[in-house]
């Protein structure tokens, strides 16, 4: 009798299971085709270039105290090598304090990238949670993560429904499709 009731059971709890409605963004093509996000990478790119160029400029010019330093070395008296190299050392610190300060892991590349790309990030989270919830999705991965997806089903790939939803197509184009985002 257990068994009979057993096997219906176990029938019914994997119809449901394997039931369950799934789908995939790949978030980076997401991106990609958002031309707010491409200007906001494109204003980090140029701001690292400037604050990498304002360090190197600051090594270099350690580089001419040390080589300036090693051909009068011979000639400075102990108090003035000492003082010399204590320059030297301190301006080494100073740039390499700064390049954390710029560089690091919560520097000022960090906070603008924060300040740029999240607002642009919350917003394709945002769509992805709607058709989510709209097209009861009960799970939603991400292509472009580390999750590895050795096969995917194209008709299951929600990337351009996201671009849609959020007012674009691929390419970048804005599009008036009528809708209003519920996050303007």
């Amino acid at each position: 009798m257990k068994k009979i009731i057993l096997i219906p059971a176990l029938i019914l709890f994997f119809g449901v299971a394997f039931a369950q409605k799934i789908g995939y963004v790949d978030t980076k093509y997401i991106l990609e085709n958002i031309p707010e996000y491409n200007a906001a990478q494109d204003q980090l790119d140029e701001q690292a270039i400037e604050w990498q160029k304002e360090i190197e400029a600051k090594f270099q010019e350690i580089d001419k105290l040390y080589k300036a330093f090693q051909a009068e070395h011979v000639l400075l008296p102990e108090d003035m090598k000492k003082k010399r190299e204590e320059e030297i050392i301190n301006k080494e610190k100073e740039t390499k304090e700064l390049q954390k300060k710029r560089f690091g892991s919560n520097g000022d590349l960090f906070t603008k990238r924060q300040e740029l790309i999240k607002p642009v990030q919350d917003k394709v989270f945002a769509a992805i949670n709607d058709i989510a919830t709209k097209g009861n999705y009960q799970v939603i991965f991400d292509k472009s993560s580390d999750l590895i997806m050795l096969y995917t089903n194209p008709k299951l790939d929600l990337s351009d429904e996201v671009l849609a939803k959020l007012g674009y197509t691929p390419g970048g184009h804005s599009i008036d499709n009528g809708e209003k985002d519920d996050n303007e």
